[in-house]
């Protein structure tokens, strides 16, 4: 997977936890690669050795400053912060699913 920063691909920030139920957080072009990555033990070495991960945030950027800003930003935060906006995005993707799901 390429990760060099290019101005023409989207690029994603990510939060996963791991088995430990600790989090990681991180930047990539290729979300599903990075996940496939970790759980291989080819990702980063913090979550080497506490696989498997599970994807619990994403977002998207259009350049890698934006991710790389948000990644700055959000490693910054407590680790109830970060709870709770893994929280609201599950719970939105909950309900997006549901409501498509009814029509």
């Amino acid at each position: 997977m390429s990760r060099r920063a290019t101005t023409d691909q989207e690029w994603f920030f990510y939060i996963v936890r791991c088995r430990d139920d600790s989090l990681y957080s991180g930047i990539t072009n290729d979300l599903d690669g990075r996940l496939r990555e970790h759980n291989r033990g080819t990702g980063a070495e913090y979550t080497f050795g506490r696989r498997p991960v599970t994807l619990v945030y994403s977002e998207k950027y259009l350049n890698v400053s934006e991710a790389r800003k948000r990644e700055v930003q959000i490693k910054g935060w407590s680790r109830n912060k970060k709870e709770q906006l893994i929280k609201g995005f599950l719970r939105s993707n909950i309900l997006h699913k549901k409501i498509a799901t009814n029509y």
